[in-house]
């Protein structure tokens, strides 16, 4: 399978119009990397650049070490999986997985072989001789990855395939691909997902599109515990990371920071003596607050609507001053905190700090 570089990549329109600029992103094989960000981030006009549906209007796109910039989309080994199945609905199963194998003229032991490998993988063997129409959607999406098996190309291009599928047959259908990943460990895939819960259970690493431009790349752990800015801190995660405002007040390994509320808070993130009085932002995620039993807290707010969703409780906290309204995330159910003044805190492993809104554990 493939490796793939992209040097300084730009898309274009018009020649006025930036969609996307200065792309720049090594992908090894065997990975499965996933784009991700806001709606018209251009994270699926990124793919369909890899593809060669979309002209690159600027930079590199290297696969396995070639330039494949003006090379056309049949010619570079790819295989896309779109999120409308487009699958021929007069043709089987097997007929819709074989019509390019037949096209490109391979041997019918060939075909067959190829077939009959890709149908064990997706567990479609019951179903080749079945119409599009007689199958579920989750089915018809296996079918779709399934002609793209059959063709083994250099690399997979998803684009948010699970989009169309109800929430029960999101779920199956996320757990087949990661089994299928499992099942090809040295194929190289691309996902496109506007779904935070897939990429954080599929992708070896996520890239993060905001503002014409990659946000951050990483691994779904260090997205999640160690986000660069504050884009990636509330894009990630879900709820989104609470930001309350403050200022240091004490530094070195650990920085204390006194928050505009009245709170403080303790970070494990190392200062400086200089930074003592630098206007900051504290993120602290839902899930690692909890009810402080005395001494420091964060903020001190009544608590105006409870979510009781079984394993956890989702607490809303009344706004303080001109701060966004603050969520908590607390495990069981805790439905008589409704309407009671709460005081909540976290571990300092779990604060973040950010600066202009990058993160001072990356200066």
């Amino acid at each position: 399978m493939a490796t793939l570089k992209l040097t300084d990549v730009a898309k274009t329109y018009g020649g006025t119009v930036d969609v996307l600029k200065n792309i720049n992103l090594d992908i090894k094989k065997g990975e499965l990397i996933v784009f991700v960000g806001p709606s018209g981030c251009g994270k699926s006009t990124l793919l369909r650049m890899i593809a060669g549906l979309e002209k690159i209007t600027g930079g590199e796109l290297q696969i396995d070490g070639q330039v494949v910039n003006d090379v056309p989309p049949a010619q570079r080994g790819i295989a896309m999986v779109f999120q409308s199945y487009a699958l021929y609905p007069h043709m089987t199963v097997r007929d819709n997985m074989t019509f390019a194998l037949k096209l490109a003229k391979k041997s019918k032991a060939e075909i067959d072989a190829a077939v009959s490998k890709a149908a064990k993988i997706l567990q479609l063997e019951p179903y080749l001789d079945r119409l599009p129409k007689a199958l579920s959607g989750g089915q018809r999406q296996r079918v779709a990855i399934g002609r793209s098996i059959v063709r083994d190309p250099k690399v997979y291009l998803f684009d948010e395939p699970l989009s169309n599928l109800d929430a029960a047959l999101r779920v199956a259908t996320r757990i087949e691909i990661a089994q299928l990943k499992e099942s090809m460990p040295d194929s190289t895939m691309i996902y496109v997902t506007h779904d935070q819960v897939e990429a954080m259970t599929l992708a070896s690493r996520i890239v993060v599109l905001a503002n014409k431009g990659i946000a951050q790349v990483g691994t779904p752990l260090e997205l999640y515990e160690r986000p660069e800015n504050e884009f990636v801190a509330q894009f990630i995660g879900s709820p989104a990371m609470n930001l309350l405002s403050g200022e240091i007040v004490e530094t070195g390994e650990q920085t204390r920071v006194k928050l505009d509320g009245g709170g403080t808070v303790l970070a494990a993130v190392p200062t400086q003596a200089a930074d003592k009085g630098l206007k900051v932002n504290v993120g602290v995620r839902p899930e690692d607050l909890y009810e402080a039993q005395g001494g420091d807290y964060i903020f001190d707010a009544k608590v105006n609507i409870t979510e009781a969703l079984g394993e956890v409780t989702l607490l809303y906290f009344e706004p303080q001053g001109d701060q966004d309204a603050l969520i908590g995330k607390l495990p069981g159910i805790h439905g008589d905190l409704r309407g009671k003044p709460v005081k909540m805190t976290a571990k300092p492993e779990k604060v973040q700090i950010f600066h202009n809104g990058h993160s001072l554990h990356y200066r």
